[in-house]
């Protein structure tokens, strides 16, 4: 690859919501090439800390009554089914999870960032596969990982939702780089 390919990928790659997404199933070895991508991102001390639930087809039922269980009083009625709704508008729903090292080898802001490196990676993956995409985060993570009885080392970092989507190549806006960058 050239890096004028590599440039146009990572100037490309944008956030796709799932009210964008088409009809167009996604094939499992396309899913499983992107999250094979995902866990060659970088970690401190091969602590490989991503661990990821895979919800597409008859399984996104189950993510769905996982979240019908959240407490109504602590999230509203309106977010849980705008929830539900994505899930349902997606092809697949990739839980976004963290297992900590049993040794506390690395802060855990290192596996968090570690865990973010492995989203970009899956990305970057669905913009070349004209898959759009979708990190989610919402305050609800936190009742799934109860409710999906991850284990007392794993966290939820989130959803990330995956459709197809011809990707159109419009610049992102970004500040000019002379605003971020200071050569000292």
């Amino acid at each position: 690859m050239n890096r004028e390919t590599l440039n146009k990928i990572i100037r490309n790659r944008k956030t796709v919501y799932p009210t964008q997404f088409s009809d167009k199933e996604i094939p499992e070895n396309v899913i499983n090439e992107i999250l094979e991508n995902a866990i060659h991102a970088p970690t401190h001390r091969m602590t490989q800390p991503w661990f990821f639930r895979v919800y597409k087809g008859k399984s996104k039922d189950i993510l769905c009554q996982i979240i019908e269980k959240i407490d109504k009083e602590k999230y509203s009625s309106i977010k849980i089914n705008k929830f539900i709704e994505k899930i349902n508008l997606s092809d697949t729903v990739i839980s976004v999870c963290m297992t900590r090292d049993k040794n506390n080898r690395v802060p855990e802001w290192e596996e968090i960032a570690a865990v973010s490196m492995a989203v970009q990676n899956m990305w970057l993956s669905c913009y070349v596969h004209n898959i759009g995409s979708y990190w989610s985060t919402p305050a609800l993570k936190e009742e799934y990982a109860k409710y999906s009885n991850l284990n007392n080392n794993q966290k939820s970092l989130g959803f990330f939702f995956m459709g197809s989507f011809d990707h159109h190549e419009i610049p992102k806006l970004r500040d000019d780089i002379s605003s971020k960058v200071e050569w000292v």
